[in-house]
């Protein structure tokens, strides 16, 4: 059983792991219109792994409250509402787009955040560990929507290394000379320092309480 859930965790990771460089991939070389529709198949065969993950945790875990609505959350992130759009024909607005296709990505976070936890035996360096992951994963993730948008039309962005120092300029809450133009950018200018203030506490309690613990010994 355990070697079960070990498997579907690993498996879960893989598939995240691919899903996150196939996103990378579509928007660096991608139209920025459209999807390809190789992208659109690696993420139905990835909602389908975490669609299996979440069955697998039904059938092997216990079926109590605490743990039935996180399973329905992940159920509800793992649909495949993009290639479901695909087929029915629907062209949706962008924005609506990068919703859509963001939604397995964060399942992927949620999957890969569960194997680094995994991996680690020291609850402090767990949590830790799940905060580095968090902001670097979605820093890296709002870098891309950025790029996505906003090249071509902001002038001050010539390439992703630009949205990416962008990104972690405003996660540190310093700020960088690059300006949104797009409501999408301007939504993310306002929600990564938000995240930054939120999380770089936990940094600073991790390492006065490393400090403090090391000074003991």
């Amino acid at each position: 059983m355990a070697s079960e859930n070990n498997f579907m965790r690993l498996l879960s990771m893989l598939a995240g792991v691919a899903l996150l460089v196939g996103i990378s991939v579509e928007v660096l070389t991608g139209n920025h219109h459209t999807y390809s529709s190789w992208y659109l198949w690696l993420q139905f065969v990835v909602c389908l792994i975490f669609i299996l993950d979440f069955a697998h945790s039904l059938m092997v875990g216990s079926n109590t409250y605490r743990r039935v609505v996180p399973n329905v959350i992940f159920l509800l992130l793992s649909i495949p509402y993009l290639n479901i759009m695909h087929w029915l024909d629907l062209t949706p607005h962008r924005a609506v787009d990068v919703v859509l296709s963001a939604l397995p990505l964060i399942r992927s976070f949620i999957a890969m955040g569960v194997v680094v936890e995994w991996l680690i035996e020291s609850r402090i360096s767990r949590i830790f560990g799940a905060y580095i992951f968090t902001v670097a994963g979605f820093t890296y993730l709002a870098a891309l929507i950025f790029y996505d948008y906003e090249i071509g039309r902001n002038p001050h962005l010539n390439n992703f290394g630009n949205a990416f120092w962008w990104a972690w300029m405003n996660v540190t809450t310093v700020g960088a000379a690059i300006f949104p133009v797009t409501a999408i950018g301007k939504v993310l200018a306002v929600l990564l320092p938000s995240l930054g203030m939120m999380f770089f506490p936990i940094f600073t309690i991790y390492v006065t309480n490393l400090y403090t613990t090391t000074k003991k010994k």
